[in-house]
């Protein structure tokens, strides 16, 4: 009777040293996987802004007065019905801070077929780019407004403190057309901060906008 009182406590003990491991595992998994799309967003996003700079000079000289940019980069797709999504990155210039999103859209189309492309944002306040990030943004109609096409060159300029960009494998779209698409920020890429880097950003984003206000 010993011994089975005895083996029952070794087998009890086991498994609790055990089941930690195993989900430790996937923990670390997850974490995995997560980088891995962290560094596939960041790579897309460098490679979308390269590309645009190489097309538009212009779009060049808002980023140097920006406050913070996002790239994103969707397939939408369309039967009569259309849908889409996509993913992507926002970044505060100063801090190198990086906040990852998801983007989708929907709505109503004659045409049948995919198309994949990137949007591209910059923020020109502090103000503007955060209510980006930390509201999100639901694109209606209107926002077309916004939107810069490739005749936009050196003339390009910000209009309510917003530039945005649309890319698709032919190059700079002639009319971009985001209206319909909402901008989320995405919970699992989003890693949550220490007490010190929480720190250091808020006490970079009182300067940025101090140095707006002088």
């Amino acid at each position: 009777m010993k011994c089975v009182f005895v083996f029952m406590i070794v087998v009890t003990l086991l498994g609790s040293t055990i089941v930690p491991t195993v989900s430790a595992g996937e923990s670390d998994k997850d974490k995995m996987k997560a980088q891995h799309k962290r560094e596939k967003i960041d790579l897309e996003a460098k490679a979308t802004l390269d590309r645009l700079f190489a097309e538009n000079e212009g779009a060049k000289q808002l980023y140097d007065s920006a406050h913070g940019y996002a790239v994103f980069d969707n397939l939408k797709l369309s039967f009569v019905v259309t849908g889409g999504g996509g993913s992507g990155v926002a970044v505060h210039i100063e801090t190198g801070k990086r906040t990852y999103m998801n983007m989708g859209t929907g709505g109503l189309s004659l045409g049948l077929g995919g198309q994949k492309y990137q949007v591209v944002f910059f923020f020109e306040t502090q103000k503007v780019f955060d209510e980006f990030v930390d509201s999100g943004w639901s694109a209606d109609a209107s926002a077309n407004a916004v939107a810069l096409d490739a005749g936009a060159n050196l003339q390009a300029k910000f209009i309510n403190g917003v530039a945005i960009y649309q890319l698709t494998e032919a190059g700079l779209m002639l009319q971009a057309d985001i209206s319909g698409t909402k901008y989320w920020t995405d919970d699992k890429l989003n890693a949550p901060a220490s007490k010190e880097e929480a720190k250091e950003t808020e006490e970079k984003k009182k300067e940025s906008k101090e140095k707006e206000q002088d």
